[in-house]
C-alpha cells in the first residue's frame, strides 16, 4: 500500500503546520546535541500534543536517527534498539522558573519506514503515528519527505487493519474508534475503553478526512459516503478478509503483552526514574494511588516482578 499525494498533502498541513514554542524548541535542540550528525527528524505526537500543553505531564517524541551505529557509542543500545525498538530515554529540561520534561523513543529511519507500512504487524508504531503527528524537526527535505511518508503509510496501515473490525457499512467514527480501542488492547494499558472516544473527540473532523482519503486509495470495492460525519461509507471485504483480519488482532494482542514487558524492562535500564514514571503514569490515568516499596526503586528488575503482577490483579493496567 503506497499512500498517494493527496494523502500526504492531508498529513502534511497537519503535521507541518504547527508553531513550536521556546519548550519543543529547546527539547529539539537538546536531541540534536545527543545525537550529532545522526538525528534525521523529530516527531511530536501524545497527550502534550493534544492538549496544547507542554509543561504537563511527558511530552511525547520520537528521535529519528540515521542508523543506530552512528547514534550510540554502546553497541548494547544499539543492539537493544535494532532487536526491540524503540529505546526509550528521559529529558527534563529547566526553562526559566519552569521546567519541560520528555521521554522520546530512538527509532532508524529504515525501521520507522518498516514498522508503519502494511509489513510492520504490530500497532505499536502505526496504531501511534496514524494518529495527528507533527514534525518538528526534520534535517533535510529528503528526511521530511521521508517523515510524511512514514505517516501516511501509518494511516493506511491503520485504515486497513481496522476494517475488518467495523460492518460493512461504518463511519470514519466507527472505524477509528474500534481500531484504536484493539490497538490499545494490543498493549499493557493504564487507560480504559473510553479512551478510545477521547482520542476520535479531539480530531473528529481531521479523521474524517483521513478515512475519506484512505478509503479511495484502498483496493477494496465500495462507496464513500458524502463529506461530514455519516455512517455511509461502503466497503465490501470477503468472509475470509474478515475472519483474516480479525485473527490478526488476537494475534496482536498476545504479542503485544509480551513486547510489552520486554520494553518496560528495557526501559528500566535506559529511563532515569523509570519506575516513578510508570506508577505516575498509572496514577494519573486510574485516579488510584499507589505505593512503591523502596526495594522496588533500588532494583526493579527483580523485586519490581511482584509489585506489576499486584498491580495487574488490580485492573490497573490491562
Amino acid at each position: 500500500m503506497v499512500p498517494g499525494p493527496e494523502l500526504i498533502e492531508l498529513i502534511e498541513r497537519r503535521a507541518m503546520g504547527f508553531a513550536a514554542g521556546p519548550e519543543l524548541t529547546a527539547l529539539t535542540a537538546e536531541l540534536r546535541r545527543r545525537y550529532p550528525g545522526a538525528l534525521a527528524a523529530v516527531l511530536f505526537y501524545g497527550s502534550c500534543l493534544r492538549s496544547g500543553d507542554v509543561l504537563d505531564g511527558l511530552v511525547d517524541l520520537y528521535a529519528v536517527v540515521d542508523t543506530y551505529r552512528a547514534a550510540y557509542s554502546n553497541p548494547l543500545l544499539a543492539a537493544g534498539n535494532w532487536v526491540l525498538p524503540p529505546n526509550v530515554f528521559y529529558v527534563d529540561l529547566p526553562l526559566g522558573e519552569a521546567r519541560v520534561r520528555c521521554k522520546y523513543g530512538v527509532i532508524s529511519t529504515a525501521q520507522l519506514l518498516r514498522a508503519t507500512s502494511s509489513r510492520g504487524f504490530h500497532s505499536y508504531f502505526w496504531g501511534r503515528l496514524s494518529q495527528p503527528t507533527v514534525i518538528l524537526y526534520a534535517r533535510g527535505e529528503a528526511d521530511r519527505a521521508r517523515m510524511l511518508h512514514a505517516l501516511a503509510q501509518a494511516v493506511m496501515t491503520f485504515v486497513a487493519r481496522a476494517l475488518p473490525l467495523v460492518p460493512g457499512r461504518f463511519s470514519g467514527r466507527e472505524l477509528w474508534e474500534r481500531g484504536l480501542a484493539y490497538s490499545y488492547a494490543a498493549e499493557l494499558r493504564a487507560e480504559g475503553a473510553r479512551r478510545a472516544k477521547e482520542l476520535f473527540a479531539t480530531s473528529a473532523e481531521h479523521y474524517d478526512d483521513l478515512t475519506r482519503v484512505a478509503l479511495r486509495q484502498l483496493p477494496y470495492p465500495g462507496r464513500l459516503a458524502p463529506p461530514g460525519p455519516s455512517a455511509g461509507h461502503l466497503v465490501r471485504l470477503s468472509a475470509w478478509q474478515r475472519r483474516h483480519g480479525r485473527l490478526g488482532w488476537v494475534v496482536r494482542r498476545i504479542q503485544g503483552k509480551v513486547l510489552s514487558v520486554l520494553r518496560l524492562v528495557k526501559g528500566l535500564l535506559t529511563f532515569d526514574g523509570g519506575v516513578d514514571y510508570v506508577i505516575w503514569k498509572l496514577e494519573r490515568h486510574t485516579g488510584t494511588p499507589i505505593e512503591v516499596p523502596e526495594e522496588v526503586r533500588r532494583h526493579p528488575l527483580i523485586y519490581g516482578w511482584a509489585l506489576m503482577w499486584r498491580l495487574y490483579r488490580r485492573g490497573l493496567f490491562r
